[in-house]
């Protein structure tokens, strides 16, 4: 019915890989998901911290995908025609960063603040 794209954790991870690299560190092409998330928590965090940061960062965003496609018909399709008069049936859902962490739907623009 409904046509979603939708992958929170690589847009994390991509924002995330941004800041490193403007910070002035350089990443292999080969890391993991889950060591850069670790690598990112590192540079504030003990390293028993910012391995518990990264598993829990990257538990959220999948749980909010999940979420997502589970209340796609009762919640969020009524929400977003409601707030944005969208009436297509593709979803492109993105996690962002701006003044604090999003998900937006970029085909209506609808923002889901988390």
């Amino acid at each position: 019915m409904y046509e979603i794209t939708m992958n929170l954790v690589d847009d994390w991870v991509n924002t995330v890989k941004e800041v490193l690299r403007g910070a002035g560190y350089s990443l292999e092409e080969d890391w993991t998901v889950d060591e850069i998330a670790i690598r990112y928590f590192l540079h504030s965090q003990p390293e028993d911290v910012a391995r518990s940061l990264a598993a829990d960062t990257i538990g959220k965003l999948r749980e909010m995908e999940e979420i997502i496609i589970s209340h796609m018909d009762t919640t969020i399709v009524p929400d977003i025609r409601m707030r944005t008069k969208y009436e297509g049936n593709a979803f492109h859902f993105c996690w962002v960063y701006n003044q604090g962490e999003h998900i937006i739907e970029l085909n209506s623009e609808y923002r889901i603040p988390l």
